[in-house]
């Protein structure tokens, strides 16, 4: 229910509301979540994501926010095989979108898991014992081509899935080099 307050101000009707949001219209949750088909030649595989965004038809892209308003996200993928993470989620304006923008910024292999206590993807994350090596990322920025809607008031719901085995690709003398595979599983 809108709870609608008209005030005159200076010969002009001013309507006040919380559904009100601007010229731009209204808007709904989208959260997007993040599972992992792991790179087996691995214990831990940990990628810093520096950005995850939408892309409104109408307007411009619409970023994410990662938990606790953190500037990147850092998740163990091995710890996302049979369960998911919020990458991101957000208030975003309502409507028609044709793509999602995730941006991998490092990543690193190790041959010791994280400990159990540490979460799958956190802010900051102490990487474990037996680094392998670190992961070169020519292009970061993967665009996912697939419409949804956000209606108005509502949520919708993104599972993807980060390939880390055709992710990952040994380059020889100990170096690694990753190009993201992500696909969209799921859009609730």
């Amino acid at each position: 229910m809108v709870v609608r307050n008209w005030l005159p101000v200076i010969g002009v009707v001013v309507l006040l509301g919380s559904a009100c949001t601007g010229p731009s219209g209204q808007t709904g949750s989208l959260t997007i979540n993040l599972k992992d088909g792991p790179y087996a030649d691995a214990q831990a595989m940990l990628v810093t994501f520096s950005d995850v965004s939408a892309h409104h038809a109408d307007d411009e892209w619409q970023t994410l926010t990662f938990a606790g308003g953190a500037t990147t996200l850092t998740c163990d993928l091995k710890k996302l095989v049979n369960v998911f993470e919020v990458l991101g989620t957000g208030q975003l304006l309502a409507g028609h979108y044709t793509q999602i923008r995730v941006v991998a910024q490092s990543a690193a292999l190790y041959s010791s898991p994280t400990p159990a206590a540490e979460p799958a993807c956190a802010a900051s994350m102490t990487p474990p014992n037996g680094l392998i090596g670190n992961v070169e990322i020519p292009s970061g920025e993967v665009k996912l081509n697939r419409q949804f809607t956000i209606p108005e008031g509502g949520a919708t719901k993104i599972l993807l899935d980060f390939d880390g085995d055709r992710s990952v690709n040994a380059t020889g003398s100990g170096r690694f080099s990753m190009t993201p595979v992500i696909n969209i599983v799921s859009v609730e």
